[in-house]
């Protein structure tokens, strides 16, 4: 790429559009503005797969609880998922916990796209944003809002899920950038994408760039970004059943290598090896919920939920510990699980 032609991209009139309508029609969202590198880095890995109007809630409950990166590295595990309940994808939780501790021990937050991309849990993206927003280093930051609006304004058809495309697309960014500005184009860019060139029905009537978009102009806006179609659902089947005895229920915490692993549930059926225990449980039990659906990425569980309240109480494995009703909301549980105690 010559000179002169990154000169002229990073010239280019959308550059423009986009800074220009960022600064009249930019979100406010509670972390912008701030130089605090920690509450930046928080917001971003909240908002990794999940909405902004959900996460907004979660960044201010970790800011009150954990104002500093150092009170979030000291707190325990447990402290952190149980924060983190109902966000769903609890790696990211460990994640930033552990990325709390390396902080903390390297005695300052990493101020280098380098060092910042070495935190656990931090990507390129991540990366990016974290370095643009909080020390203003001149690095596109490229989210599924960015992929969708440069590959409509430019008519990229390259599939954004591809090696291939997010390298082209990254590249195309990159020389975009206005040097000195980056935080504003990377935030302008991606509200531009959640606000104005929204997934479906985006506001082209109105759109600032809609003279010079190649989809526009092609009749190809609904048909871009291209992504490949890889994805294969699975479905799994789950069986809990809850148990009361004299104020206590017996939960366990699940381990490591699961997609839940820290948190913690009731006795899961289809985990039982003691055919005779499991038979001598379900006797007795009623059943509260059938089927209860619940989706993740990769897969939809179907859960069944069931209640027992024995007058002895049941010999289970060792695994389960058995806790006081009254101190439930203290431990962190899956959505799911939450859920079916909705049920009780």
């Amino acid at each position: 790429m010559s000179f002169f032609h990154t000169f002229v991209l990073m010239n280019h009139p959308f550059t423009q559009s986009i800074l220009d309508w960022y600064s009249c029609f930019g979100r406010t969202l509670p972390w912008r503005g701030l130089s605090d590198p920690y509450a930046i880095w928080l917001s971003e890995i909240i908002l990794q797969q999940t909405r902004i109007q959900q996460g907004e809630a979660y960044w201010h409950r970790f800011m009150k609880q954990f104002p500093t990166v150092e009170a979030l590295a000291a707190a325990s595990e447990d402290e952190v998922l149980r924060l983190w309940q109902g966000l769903g994808y609890y790696s990211r939780a460990r994640n930033l916990h552990a990325a709390a501790k390396q902080i903390v021990a390297a005695g300052s937050f990493p101020q280098s796209l380098a060092g910042i991309k070495a935190l656990k849990g931090v990507g390129d993206y991540t990366a990016a944003a974290v370095g643009s927003f909080a020390f203003g280093l001149d690095v596109a930051a490229v989210d599924g809002n960015v992929f969708r609006v440069l590959a409509r304004y430019f008519g990229i058809d390259t599939p954004i899920n591809t090696t291939e495309g997010k390298h082209a697309f990254t590249a195309l960014a990159e020389e975009l950038l206005p040097l000195g500005q980056a935080a504003s184009f990377n935030q302008g860019l991606m509200d531009f994408g959640a606000i104005q060139c929204t997934p479906q029905s985006p506001r082209c009537t109105v759109c600032p760039l809609a003279e010079s978009c190649s989809a526009l102009r092609t009749g190809r806006v609904e048909h871009l970004p291209v992504k490949l179609k890889t994805l294969h659902i699975q479905e799994r089947r789950l069986a809990y059943i809850y148990i009361r005895y004299n104020g206590y229920t017996p939960f366990r915490r699940r381990t490591a290598g699961d997609i839940w692993q820290g948190l913690w549930e009731p006795v899961e059926l289809e985990r039982m090896t003691d055919e005779s225990l499991k038979n001598s449980l379900l006797k007795d039990s009623v059943v509260l919920a059938k089927n209860v659906r619940h989706v993740l990425t990769h897969r939809v569980l179907l859960a069944d939920f069931y209640f027992l309240e024995p007058a002895v109480r049941p010999q289970l494995p060792d695994e389960f510990i058995w806790i006081p009703e009254s101190s439930l909301d203290d431990y962190g549980k899956p959505r799911l699980v939450e859920r079916l105690l909705e049920r009780l």
